[in-house]
């Protein structure tokens, strides 16, 4: 039963190390990349250039990390009479991140330098990467308000307002990252930033999850 223990806080782990190995890489890339602007340009953009295979390998690092820790977070969340559908939104959010490193996205934004604002013509792969990465912003915070109902059931209140209200403040920050990519004159010059925001508050609350998560314990009598 220990080893059972030790390997679940492992799995729990990788939750943590993904998170903030993601958010670190694609923060650092996106200041010194010369002709990429971090307010302007999608995280995705990254993986264009000389250097853009790290962004690939953040995307499917981060999202075998992701895999690792929604298969221990059915078994921790077990023991708080719940289980089920959390750990299958964040396993899509973890395929959705390697899909996302396996196909590039399409120029947007005009970058790289030279391309325009938008892409005329859609390629397989950036229709695939844009596939690919829906389920990292409409799973992830489906899955905070699946934690946080099951953590409210179980008398974590102070847990499960974050994990609702870091839903609402993804949802309410993915709004006008999009309009900015889809080049409204005037969220277009700061998509990129509503998008870093975004994920940092929604990848922020699977790294506290998985930290906090093996001190949880289920309050007497919940169902």
């Amino acid at each position: 039963m220990a080893r059972i223990r030790h390997f679940e806080r492992v799995l729990l782990g990788c939750g943590a190390v993904g998170a903030v190995l993601f958010v670190a890489l694609f923060l650092a890339q996106g200041a010194f990349r010369a002709g990429y602007s971090p307010l302007r340009h999608p995280v995705s953009s990254l993986s264009f250039g000389e250097f853009g295979w790290v962004q690939a390998v953040n995307f499917v690092l981060t999202g075998l990390l992701v895999l690792a820790f929604a298969a221990g977070l059915r078994p921790a969340l077990r023991r708080l009479g719940g289980g089920r559908w959390a750990p299958v939104l964040i396993g899509l959010v973890g395929v959705g991140l390697i899909g996302a490193g396996f196909f590039a996205a399409d120029p947007i934004s005009g970058y790289p330098p030279g391309t325009p604002p938008v892409t005329a013509v859609r390629t397989t792969h950036g229709v695939l990467h844009d596939l690919f990465s829906t389920p990292v912003f409409t799973a992830l915070p489906a899955a905070c308000c699946v934690v946080g109902y099951r953590l409210a059931r179980t008398g974590h209140r102070a847990w499960a307002a974050y994990s609702i209200g870091t839903a609402v403040v993804f949802l309410v920050g993915f709004a006008p990252a999009g309009a900015g990519f889809a080049q409204n004159p005037v969220l277009m010059p700061v998509g990129g930033l509503f998008q870093r925001l975004t994920l940092v508050v929604g990848f922020g609350w699977l790294a506290a999850l998985a930290i906090s998560l093996p001190r949880f314990q289920e309050t007497p009598g919940s169902a």
